[in-house]
C-alpha cells in the first residue's frame, strides 16, 4: 500500500492512496489547482486513479475532484444525498470500494453537513481491520467540524454527536485519523497544525470529545462559532452546479 497526504490551500489536506502492486488508487478531497499533483503521483507509483471521493460538498475551497475525474474517466463519488445538480457515483453507508489489495469503507457521518462521510481504510495484505480513517470535516486533530453551515446548528450539532459517539469513536484507539483540514481552516475552531493523530489520543485530549452528555455537547459546540468561510456562497455554488 502507498499513501500520500497533500497540504494545500485554505489549510486543506488531500489524499492519494492505493495498491501499487495491482495499480489502483483513490484520490480524496482534491482541491482545484492540485490536479496535476495527483496525475504526477499516480504516474510515479504506476497506478490508475479509479475513484475520486469528496468527504462532503466543500464550502471553503473550490473542488478539483470533478475536473480530475472527467480527465481520467474515473468515478466522481459523493454521498447519495449530496446537494448537487450533476450526476455522480453515489456512496451510501457501509459501501465498500476495493482498490486492489486496499479496502475503503464508507461511513455516513452527518453533522458538519448532511452529506458528510468518513472512510475507513484497510490494507488487506496486513489485516482486514481498518488501519486508518479519513475523517473529513467530522473529526479534526484537536477539534471537530463546525455544525452551522446549513443554518441549523443545534440540530446538526446533535447529529455530529451521534456520528462521533455511535460510529467513529467505536473504533480501536490504535486507529489513525487523517482529517480534511489542519490549523488555519475556517471549518472548525482549535485545530492542531499536526495533520495526523490516533483515536486514542483524541479521546484523551480533544476537548470536545470529553463532553459525553449530548445536550452539553450541543451547547459547547454552538457557543463560539467562528465566522463563515470567505466567499462561502460563491464556492458552494461552484461545487454544486452542473
Amino acid at each position: 500500500m502507498f499513501f500520500k497526504q497533500l497540504a494545500t490551500k485554505e489549510a486543506s489536506l488531500s489524499y492519494l492512496f492505493g495498491c501499487g502492486s495491482l495499480g489502483k488508487a483513490v484520490a480524496v478531497d482534491v482541491v482545484a489547482g492540485d490536479e496535476d499533483w495527483f496525475l504526477e503521483q499516480a504516474s510515479q507509483h504506476g497506478v490508475t486513479i479509479t475513484h475520486i471521493i469528496e468527504t462532503h460538498v466543500h464550502a471553503d475551497h473550490y473542488s478539483g475532484g470533478r475536473a480530475l475525474a472527467k480527465q481520467l474517466s474515473a468515478n466522481y463519488c459523493l454521498h447519495s444525498n449530496a446537494p448537487v445538480e450533476f450526476d455522480f457515483y453515489a456512496l451510501n453507508d457501509n459501501d465498500v470500494i476495493e482498490v486492489g489489495n486496499v479496502s475503503v469503507k464508507v461511513i455516513h457521518t452527518p453533522g458538519h453537513t448532511l452529506d458528510s462521510i468518513c472512510l475507513t481504510v484497510a490494507d488487506n495484505r496486513r489485516s482486514e481491520e481498518p488501519w486508518f480513517i479519513l475523517t473529513g470535516d467530522t473529526l479534526f486533530v484537536g477539534s471537530i467540524g463546525r455544525p452551522d453551515l446549513a443554518g441549523r446548528e443545534k440540530e446538526m450539532a446533535g447529529m455530529l454527536f451521534d456520528s462521533l459517539h455511535n460510529k467513529i469513536l467505536s473504533f480501536p484507539d490504535t486507529v489513525e485519523i487523517y482529517p480534511a483540514h489542519q490549523a488555519g481552516s475556517a471549518c472548525g475552531a482549535g485545530l492542531s497544525g499536526k495533520p495526523v493523530s490516533t483515536l486514542g489520543f483524541e479521546k484523551r485530549f480533544n476537548p470536545i470529545l470529553s463532553v459525553v452528555d449530548k445536550d452539553e455537547f450541543i451547547i459547547s459546540l454552538t457557543r463560539d462559532i467562528p465566522p463563515r468561510p470567505a466567499q462561502m456562497d460563491k464556492i458552494v455554488v461552484a461545487n454544486t452546479q452542473a
